[in-house]
Order: C-alpha cells, then structure tokens, then sequence
C-alpha cells in the first residue's frame, strides 16, 4: 500500500480485531503492511487498459452490466497477457471461449 494513512489506520483497526480474535481461539492471524510510496502507481497501471476502454461509454445504466463487461475486459487482459494456467497450449481466442462458456 502506499504511504496513505486511512488505509494504514484501517488495516491496524483489522489486525487489532484479530489479536482479539486470537485471544478467543489461540491462531495467530495478522497483516503485515509494506507502505511503499510508489507501489499503488504499479496497480493502478494496471487498471489502466480497463479505463482506456470504459471511458468513453460515459458510464454504464446498471451495476450487472458493469460487472460483466469489465470482467469481459479483464479477462481478455489477463489472456493477452498469458496469465492464465496453461496459456502456451491454447490460442487467446480458444482460452477466452472455453473461460466464457
């Protein structure tokens, strides 16, 4: 996360839950945080084939219809990008049917 302080106070407000939760049941569960002051740059990146593509559609009438198109644009992404488990055996458009259907 990047050096954002509501995002730090929330994540401290969550482990402070779970220290109490392990109080109750004995297992130990925290987060650990890496505040990088650039690192949230390198995520938003990412999400930038998605705002290149949904801009200009001025928005979308329903949240389902939202929800499925930018799964659709996700999923080509992340096809394109071979980030799929056995990519190397299947063309882009075979892996995208056999996801879609």
């Amino acid at each position: 996360m990047d050096k954002s302080g509501a995002n730090k106070a929330g994540v401290d407000l969550v482990n402070f839950n779970l220290n109490l939760f392990f109080i109750v049941s004995c297992i130990l569960l925290s987060i650990k945080i890496r505040q990088i002051k650039y690192l949230n740059n390198i995520v938003e990146q990412d999400h930038r084939h998605i705002k290149k593509i949904t801009k200009p559609m001025m928005g979308f009438k329903s949240f389902q219809s939202a929800e499925a198109t930018i799964a659709g644009i996700e999923l080509h992404h992340m096809l394109r990008k071979s980030q799929h488990q056995q990519s190397q055996f299947k063309a882009i458009h075979e892996q995208f049917y056999s996801l879609a259907a």
